[in-house]
């Protein structure tokens, strides 16, 4: 089960920080898939086996970003681009307190990285957080497999663990909705002297914050099951719904929550919330085959006829048949498959994106969204056309 000892410094680590995981050197490893295929590699996971859904980021850097942000709560990351941690781990590009990935796999793991602002390396940040990682693994086979036959669920584990017992473990399915498990417990306010923006926070990236904060806002952000007298309390002049992870049915309480909004307030849906909120307006979503994840998406705008570059990571889409029958429009589509990338309501200031304008990690393209819902008077436009509906 061990192949060869990681640096000196490694495994000083390991062996004084935490017995839990019970290993002092590199184990030899498996990536079971739900189908039965199975891939090799080395790395770290201790004695037990670990669960996740399986996915794959396409871009050349980012990986800080991609390893805490809470939209890949839950899954397993596979990193097309074949040299990751070259520039290890900083204090300014996460996107969280820790890591929401449920493990990593790389094809070759750098453990010197070079950079002025480097702290530590991948390996070392992860087996602090104790978050498994596989390297040496033909991750450009394992791309096509989800490529070919989808998004599933996958386990990581030492080599000789039984393949009969995590089969049967990967076919009990999820576990609690993962919005709870990623959404703040308390809400929170950053004083500032522009309007009062309220995030709801549905797996919030510190990006989306800076850029929030970053426009002279008051923000205020809100956990996921907040009511909406509590909202109306507040009394926010616009509401941005965060991104975050899982199947968007599963968060039916926020649904209905939105739903209750949309006539008082300026909305703003990044990713997750994008689906809310087609949702709410009786839209419907579907699980993509393998989703969009990477900092490379082009987008086009209908009403501009540009195309922007996008950063993605979603695995639902709404679907575009059905926004036929609702109040709403499609603005943006996915110039790769043709999904709907953005839409707005036909009656009420609400507006969402697929994508993130943030970019974190990924272009800037899309960032004048934020802008432009932070400073667009939508009750001056709306009382100039005879509508009052936002408070």
């Amino acid at each position: 089960m061990m192949v060869r000892l990681l640096g000196y410094h490694s495994l000083f680590r390991i062996w004084s920080r935490d017995e839990r995981w019970g290993v002092k050197a590199v184990q030899e490893l498996k990536i079971l898939l739900e189908n039965g295929i199975e891939f090799h590699g080395t790395g770290i996971c201790g004695e037990r086996p670990y669960i996740g859904e399986i996915v794959f980021f396409t871009g050349m850097t980012g990986y800080q970003e991609v390893l805490t942000d809470p939209s890949y709560h839950g899954q397993f990351v596979v990193m097309t681009y074949p040299l990751i941690g070259n520039y290890g781990i900083n204090d300014g590009d996460s996107e969280s307190n820790k890591p929401k990935v449920n493990g990593l796999i790389v094809k070759e793991l750098c453990e010197t990285p070079s950079h002025y602002q480097s702290k530590m390396s991948v390996s070392d940040y992860l087996l602090e957080e104790e978050i498994p990682f596989v390297t040496e693994v033909d991750t450009r086979e394992l791309t096509k497999v989800i490529r070919e036959e989808g998004t599933m669920r996958a386990s990581i584990a030492p080599l000789d663990y039984p393949k009969e017992v995590l089969l049967k473990e990967l076919g009990r399915g999820g576990g609690r909705n993962s919005v709870e498990c990623v959404t703040s417990q308390d809400a929170y306010t950053i004083p500032g002297e522009g309007g009062h923006v309220l995030v709801l926070d549905l797996g919030l990236k510190k990006g989306i914050i800076k850029e929030l904060t970053s426009r002279g806002v008051c923000l205020t952000v809100v956990p996921a099951f907040t009511s909406i007298e509590e909202i109306h309390r507040l009394s926010p002049d616009k509401i941005i719904l965060s991104n975050g992870p899982g199947d968007p049915k599963d968060s039916s309480y926020v649904i209905q929550l939105v739903k209750r909004l949309i006539p008082d307030y300026p909305i703003f849906g990044i990713c997750l919330g994008h689906q809310i909120i087609a949702l709410a307006c009786g839209a419907d979503t579907e699980k993509m085959k393998f989703g969009h994840r990477g900092p490379n998406h082009p987008v086009k705008d209908h009403r501009t006829n540009l195309v922007k570059i996008t950063s993605q990571n979603h695995n639902y889409t709404v679907r575009k048949e059905s926004i036929i029958k609702t109040d709403l429009e499609i603005i943006q589509t996915a110039l790769h498959d043709g999904t709907v990338e953005g839409i707005m309501h036909k009656t009420y200031p609400v507006m969402s994106v697929q994508y993130h304008p943030e970019g974190s990690p990924g272009p800037m393209d899309s960032n004048e969204l934020f802008h432009s819902f932070i400073e667009r008077d939508f009750k001056k436009e709306q009382e100039a056309r005879g509508k009052v509906h936002v408070r």
